[in-house]
């Protein structure tokens, strides 16, 4: 009971200090940007440098905007090792600004002293005057996750665990460590049928093998095993290869840090076996995010929201391949849980982020966040019936202001007692 009462003050105190630093950046919004005759002018990383060390603008040449930006990440999980890698973001304009959309890429390569190691890429490209759109994921790995079973409604989770990044710094009873190598291909391919308004398909191949269950024994049977014995799988491997239709409709006014608009992406997914699937399955997904500048002096005062959700129709998915926390995209969702925490065959997640500037040249900004996910149980049902929530607020170094791109760091608490600290490249949404 006194533990609940200390969980009930710290959420009324973090409460009343969000809507505090809600009202004083507002305040601060509506003050003039002017100082003196001229407007005070954005600075990122390289301004700040350059006035560090006094070093001069040499006019004489035509600056080039910067192609892309790179950032170092690390952690440590006991299962795991060590773990070292780097995040790279690039961006290019394929079009006419007024009618094209901004092309965006992504990187990210990860090794762990035991053993772990990843490279993924993504793309979302526009070609000129936005007549098609490419988007896709690739991976190559011998990865690993820290697994707590299926569902949100399990009060058997590993309580008081520190998160850096995606791996917790320690492992409890109730968690079940799982390495193993996966290849993802995924791939979308979009036509303008509309103002703002695309329609498309793709492919998408999840191959899962060579599977190992740390906590695997012949007198036990972690979730995984007990999941995919069950449902007709083969514990050491499987896949989940689809076809998929999609529509979207994008009036974002910026892919990496928008100030309004909306992205709506929705797609039906068919796992098929003659595409080498192991099991035939029908999924509906989508993504959708909205934007709203709360000031037309300082736009970057921003309210977003974002909603991302997977919903199985019929047949059976492998169970690494169930939508779970972390497994969007560019895998932000969840701050303040790893990633894989909770995991379901239908599942749901839902995110408000406050984002205010807190230096007039926007070269440091804040964000408060909220989020919430539900997932279903082995029998998909229970969708909603339990949910895990998650809070906190963040740092935004300007990085690079040609293209808004920007370093994150988040503190973030969820349930059972994770909480964590998240560095990222771009905003999480």
């Amino acid at each position: 009971m006194q533990l609940n009462k200390k969980k009930s003050r710290f959420h009324k105190i973090t409460a009343i200090g969000m809507v505090a630093i809600f009202f004083f950046t507002q305040a601060e919004a509506q003050q003039t940007t002017v100082n003196g005759s001229g407007i005070v002018p954005t600075n990122d990383v390289k301004d700040v440098f350059r006035k560090v060390f006094k070093k001069k603008t040499d006019t004489s040449k035509i600056s080039k905007p910067p192609r892309f930006a790179i950032l170092p990440s690390f952690g440590y999980n006991p299962s795991f090792g060590v773990v070292i890698g780097a995040k790279l973001s690039a961006g290019k304009q394929y079009g006419n600004t007024e009618n094209t959309d901004y092309s965006i890429f992504g990187m990210e390569a990860l090794y762990t002293s035991k053993g772990i190691i990843t490279v993924q890429a993504r793309h979302n490209v526009f070609t000129a005057g936005n007549k098609f759109n490419f988007q896709g994921n690739w991976q190559l790995s011998k990865f690993g996750i820290i697994d707590y079973g299926i569902g949100t409604g399990n009060n058997n989770y590993h309580r008081n665990e520190f998160v850096v990044n995606d791996y917790p710094t320690t492992n409890g009873d109730s968690s079940f460590p799982i390495k193993y190598t996966y290849i993802r291909f995924f791939e979308k391919v979009y036509r303008k049928i509309g103002p703002h308004l695309f329609a498309g398909g793709g492919i998408g191949l999840g191959i899962y093998s060579s599977i190992k269950d740390k906590m695997q024994s012949d007198s036990f049977n972690t979730p995984h095993q007990y999941y995919s014995l069950q449902n007709g799988f083969n514990p050491k491997k499987y896949s989940a290869n689809s076809f998929l239709f999609a529509i979207q409709y994008n009036t974002r006014e910026h892919p990496l840090r928008s100030y309004g608009g909306i992205y709506a992406d929705i797609n039906l997914r068919f796992n098929q076996r003659w595409l080498g699937s192991t099991k035939n399955a029908v999924q509906l997904q989508y993504d959708f995010r909205k934007y709203w500048s709360l000031s037309k002096r300082n736009p970057a005062h921003v309210l977003a929201i974002w909603n991302w959700a997977s919903f199985k129709l019929a047949g059976e998915l492998p169970y690494l391949a169930m939508p779970s926390t972390g497994s969007d995209t560019y895998a932000r969702s969840g701050r303040g849980y790893t990633i894989g925490y909770f995991k379901g065959p239908s599942f749901a997640y839902f995110e408000t982020e406050y984002r205010f500037p807190i230096t007039r040249d926007k070269f440091l900004s804040g964000v408060c966040f909220i989020n919430s996910q539900t997932a279903a149980d082995a029998g998909n049902s229970n969708l909603f019936s339990s949910w895990a929530m998650g809070y906190g607020a963040g740092l935004r170094i300007l990085l690079q202001k040609e293209s808004r791109s920007t370093v994150c760091i988040d503190f973030s608490k969820g349930n059972y007692g994770s909480s964590g600290i998240f560095f990222g490249l771009n905003e999480v949404f």
